[in-house]
């Protein structure tokens, strides 16, 4: 299923879609806050964006004109009703709003399918992401000390969530 916005086509994922974020994901400083370090090849990164046993949803945002300008994820979480999401922005349409546009119909359309809370886990030092789930109304419901070991060592992560009882 896709979701439209203003700008952008959220549609599913691709084979060709490695070669348009492979320049995002192999960059070092764009993938500080992934849990793994950047890709060193498109067939590399296929292979992770196409695991047949994960069990999330990938939404990928193109514009009109066919460029990709992220990738958007939905990943089922502890029990019914509750989604985790995730979202990264090609480099080359940073700081254009791909993101908030994104995310926020993102979280629209999984409200409307039915969730009824999502959840969003960041690197406490992504302030970009942090900015971004404040301003979509999430809610910082906890701050977990050196949780996580990545290929930056230890990260302390906080949690987000929000409820479709809450929303305007």
């Amino acid at each position: 299923m896709s979701i439209t916005t203003d700008r952008f086509t959220m549609r599913k994922l691709l084979p060709t879609d490695a070669a348009a974020l492979f320049p995002t994901l192999s960059d070092p400083s764009q993938c500080r806050y992934l849990t793994r370090p950047a890709f060193a090849n498109e067939e590399e990164l296929w292979g992770w964006l196409s695991q047949r046993d994960w069990n999330g949803r990938t939404w990928i945002a193109e514009d009109k004109d066919g460029d990709v300008a992220g990738r958007f994820v939905a990943v089922p979480a502890h029990e019914e009703g509750v989604e985790e999401i995730g979202y990264i922005t090609c480099k080359h349409r940073q700081r254009e709003g791909v993101a908030r546009e994104c995310a926020a119909a993102l979280v629209e359309f999984l409200f409307d399918e039915g969730a009824r809370k999502l959840t969003a886990e960041v690197d406490t030092r992504n302030a970009a992401s942090v900015k971004l789930l404040e301003t979509l109304g999430f809610v910082r419901e906890g701050h977990f000390r050196e949780h996580e070991t990545t290929h930056a060592g230890l990260c302390d992560v906080y949690w987000y969530g929000a409820l479709a009882s809450e929303r305007a």
